[in-house]
């Protein structure tokens, strides 16, 4: 099990909504990663995710969903990939929303690492089935491996650079991946404003795609498809179970957050069963 050495006290402002939020992270004794907020507690697992429209949102399922934590899949991947598991994150102020700082993992994993560390990250876990979802054009495999994690993403976008597009993580662009921030098509901005959402975007943490090109200089080639990585490892860990810890090699096409969350529910039920 692995937590922080220390309290960690951040600020910023919501991705979706906008609304300012402060956030006190606090190590923990007990494995699983929970969110308090107001009078009520809300765990990072896969049969809490109520939403993932826009960005993935938590409730307390059991206790009706009168708790709801949005904007999780940043913070669950940066956990991931520190191999954080035992963590207890408290809302101080009245917001719901996760921050979205630079857009990516990069901001919280480098405050994770101002604080340290204690306890052992788990040991790498075997997966002893093939994990198979199809939908429609998108499609994710999960297969054993004899070594760590690889993940393989296709994105297929309405944009010359991001048409079939292929990347991968592998053990030389992890800060690749941290880094990568979120991304959508400039024309939708308005829209998606008018409807309530993406009220905290900014040229700072989102990457506009335009027709030709992009609103802001990219961080890494091929940037918003290597951010739908960093979106599928927090998705994963909502199993419970480190994706980056699998003998697995991960493949993808053409699929997001809602298709994502599926994955992780079959992905779930099979290492239980092993």
């Amino acid at each position: 099990m692995k937590t922080l050495k220390s309290n960690l006290t951040l600020s910023g402002a919501g991705l979706m909504f906008a609304a300012p939020v402060e956030l006190t992270i606090k190590p923990s004794d007990k494995k699983g990663i929970r969110f308090f907020i107001q009078d009520g507690m809300v765990e990072a697992k896969v049969e809490n995710v109520v939403s993932t429209e826009h960005c993935v949102i938590l409730a307390d399922v059991e206790k009706g969903a009168k708790h709801k934590i949005a904007l999780v899949e940043h913070f669950m991947a940066a956990c991931a990939i520190k191999g954080i598991d035992a963590l207890d994150v408290y809302f101080n102020s009245q917001g719901f929303e996760m921050p979205i700082f630079d857009g990516s993992a990069k901001i919280w994993t480098e405050e994770f690492d101002k604080v340290g560390y204690m306890g052992e990250t788990d040991e790498i876990m075997p997966l002893n089935s093939i994990i198979t979802f199809q939908k429609n054009n998108s499609s994710i495999v999960i297969m054993p491996s004899e070594n760590e994690t690889t993940i393989t993403y296709m994105v297929n976008f309405n944009h010359p650079d991001l048409s079939q597009r292929w990347v991968n993580l592998n053990q030389n662009n992890l800060n690749e991946i941290i880094e990568a921030r979120t991304f959508g098509y400039l024309k939708d901005l308005e829209k998606f404003q008018a409807a309530g959402y993406s009220k905290g975007v900014t040229i700072e943490n989102t990457v506009g795609l335009t027709d030709d090109g992009y609103t802001t200089e990219l961080r890494s080639p091929f940037e918003p498809a290597k951010h739908k990585i960093l979106d599928i490892i927090g998705d994963l860990y909502l199993t419970g179970y480190n994706p980056l810890k699998l003998k697995a090699n991960i493949i993808v096409k053409e699929a997001g957050h809602g298709y994502h969350v599926k994955c992780a529910g079959i992905l779930k039920k099979t290492i239980e069963k092993q």
